[in-house]
């Protein structure tokens, strides 16, 4: 997905885990995925720049699917799309 596209998403659930340091946003979307149903799609918004990594990793690792990152005003958008 292009980020112009990516921009357009409507989340299903956003989780603002800005001010965390890993793990801390990979554990809020753990937790979040889990609130929305299969075919949805979980925002999570984070300025630790780990989390890119990490997101698309464990989406991949579990059976996800990570859309994406836009990048907003001192934090990252990152977007992932429950599959299971």
């Amino acid at each position: 997905m292009t980020t112009e596209q990516l921009a357009t998403i409507t989340p299903d659930k956003v989780i603002d885990a800005r001010g965390t340091a890993c793990p801390g946003p990979l554990l809020e979307a753990k937790k979040g995925i889990g609130a929305v149903k299969v075919g949805q799609i979980i925002e999570v918004k984070s300025n630790d720049k780990g989390s890119r990594k990490d997101l698309a990793t464990w989406s991949s690792k579990v059976g996800h699917e990570f859309l994406g990152i836009v990048e907003a005003d001192g934090h990252d958008r990152l977007f992932v799309a429950r599959k299971k």
